[in-house]
């Protein structure tokens, strides 16, 4: 069985603005994914320059920077076995033009970078993200009656 891990969600402004935030949450809620962390971000230049460190060289940075900035996103720390790749596999391809059908972005955006949201791909980044978004106090353990369940001590 994976390791419980957590990983980073942002909400990008398309999301917010196409009022699709419920929507989204949903997905990874019905998949047994536990929120312990959410709130909204508003994005300024460090932030994106950290974030997006591996574009900065593209010819798209700027677009990509004015558009995280439009609005805040939504931030989501996701709690649960192998938390990173079941997020991922929510969330589909990057380009959701080539994301499977069901997925997130291929439901429900027709390109980048308004493909609605961002998710950690690799438990490294996952760690980097949880931690430039979120203090440890804006994190929180709880237990849910499914854990439980979920987590091996039910019936």
């Amino acid at each position: 069985m994976p390791d419980i891990q957590k990983t980073l969600v942002l909400l990008k402004p398309d999301a917010l603005q196409r009022d699709l935030l419920g929507e989204i949450i949903a997905r990874f809620e019905r998949k047994g994914l536990k929120i312990v962390g959410m709130k909204f971000i508003r994005l300024n230049d460090a932030m994106l320059d950290e974030h997006y460190a591996h574009l900065a060289d593209k010819p798209f940075f700027a677009g990509l920077k004015k558009f995280m900035m439009q609005t805040p996103v939504v931030g989501m720390v996701f709690e649960g076995f192998g938390a990173i790749e079941e997020v991922r596999k929510i969330v589909g391809s990057t380009n959701p033009l080539s994301a499977d059908a069901g997925t997130i972005r291929a439901d429900f955006s027709m390109a980048v970078p308004s493909n609605l949201i961002h998710a950690s791909d690799s438990v490294e980044n996952a760690q980097a993200e949880v931690n430039r978004f979120f203090a440890p106090e804006e994190i929180f353990q709880y237990e849910k009656i499914t854990d439980k369940f979920v987590f091996g001590e039910g019936i």
